[in-house]
């Protein structure tokens, strides 16, 4: 398909129709690749839904390409490639047929003239010849073409060790030409391993962890405990644009949401104060598992980081993970809070996750907190709980509010 050109702020520049989309992780999967280059194929098809440009995704032979039907907001487009898990780079190009050498010239001429107005660069051609059939090889191509761009454009100039530009050309069964590289987000297609719960806070943490995870190719769930009066509705609604943005990436969320008040309240008559934060975290966990369990999750996932808070010590996790069976995955766990923060930055969650409104986590915190919990002296505080827990659990569990975050 030959590009199109428009006017742009008093010169022409170059209007894509194609990407050339490059896995990376992918490539290793030997004989079940095909299985994960559809997951991928079906992810870019979802994300481009959102640009309107009628895109067609296929794939062929290690190659994956996005072609626009019609005109469409090219930094729309890019910007949607780039929060599909699984995408190494994104490539604009112009595909051309196969018209003779002569008209690849001419083709490579006028993408040179498009794209790069100010000619007074170095480069370098790097052909691909993966038609085996096509009758000039990858090295003759390199010089003609080099040859081509210095007759035409006599400011530029070759340099092959370090170019201004890379120009690459790749012969299969039409032509690719590109020169631009945008990095993709990497890892995995989403719904490739299986599916988490995420315990979803209205903090900085959580909404991180569950975008590592899905970028591993983990489709996620979450659960946002919720206490009101304790916890206004807006604390609520920030918990739902943060699963929203996350989603962004992992793609559409089943939100539950737990009404914990009573439980919390319990915990707090009945448990030594300088536990509670613990003994509720437990419970917490305990809910999450079961909803998990109940939506065929693989595991639970967490913002915890270690020495963070006193909740967040080794030995309060492993408190914490005595209470339930599943996995505890927690992708943050060595992370600084700056680096942490990094990244909500980078996703855009960081914004929403500082907002002022009250997190249930917070209300009822002891002045001092056990930070080193023994886990038998843990297990007999809850045994105070023991005439109503029980009916308040199943209370909460079948007074879920489900909601779709997209």
């Amino acid at each position: 398909m030959k590009a199109r050109f428009r006017a742009h702020e008093g010169r022409k520049y170059m209007e894509y129709q194609s990407f050339l989309i490059k896995y990376a992780e992918i490539g290793i999967k030997g004989k079940n690749r095909y299985l994960f280059e559809d997951a991928l194929v079906k992810q870019i098809n979802h994300a481009l839904k959102s640009v309107d440009g009628g895109f067609l995704v296929s794939k062929e032979s290690g190659r994956i390409y996005a072609q626009a039907s019609k005109p469409f907001d090219y930094d729309e487009a890019v910007e949607a490639l780039k929060k599909v898990f699984g995408i190494a780079a994104i490539c604009p190009m112009v595909q051309v047929e196969d018209k003779g050498y002569a008209d690849l010239k001419e083709q490579v001429k006028e993408y040179i003239d498009q794209v790069y107005p100010d000619k007074r660069f170095t480069f370098k051609v790097a052909a691909r010849r993966a038609n085996k059939h096509y009758p000039i090889g990858s090295e003759q191509i390199n010089r003609d073409l080099g040859e081509v761009i210095l007759e035409t454009f006599p400011e530029t100039k070759v340099d092959v060790h370090n170019p201004d530009v890379l120009l690459r050309v790749e012969v299969r069964q039409k032509i690719n030409i590109f020169s631009q590289t945008i990095a993709g987000p990497g890892g995995m297609p989403v719904g490739t391993n299986g599916k988490a719960m995420l315990l979803l806070s209205g903090g900085i943490d959580s909404p991180v962890a569950g975008y590592m995870i899905a970028k591993r190719g983990v489709r996620l769930e979450a659960v946002y405990f919720h206490a009101p009066p304790y916890t206004s509705d807006r604390a609520k609604q920030k918990v739902i644009d943060l699963a929203k943005l996350v989603s962004r990436y992992a793609g559409p969320v089943l939100l539950h949401i737990v009404n914990f008040t009573d439980i919390q309240l319990y915990i707090y008559d009945q448990c030594p104060h300088e536990e509670l934060t613990i003994i509720m975290r437990r419970y917490m966990m305990r809910i999450a598992e079961r909803i998990a369990e109940a939506n065929h999750c693989h595991g639970l996932i967490t913002g915890e980081s270690i020495g963070q808070v006193a909740s967040q010590t080794m030995q309060s996790l492993a408190a914490t993970d005595d209470a339930c069976s599943m996995p505890v995955f927690r992708p943050v766990i060595g992370f600084d809070k700056q680096e942490i923060v990094d990244v909500a930055e980078r996703i855009g969650t960081f914004e929403t996750s500082i907002q002022p409104f009250e997190d249930c986590c917070t209300i009822f915190v002891a002045k001092h907190p056990v930070t080193k919990p023994n886990l038998g002296i843990i297990r007999r505080s809850e045994e105070n709980l023991a005439e109503k827990i029980d009916e308040l659990v199943e209370t909460a569990m079948g007074t879920v509010e489900t909601i779709w975050c997209r």
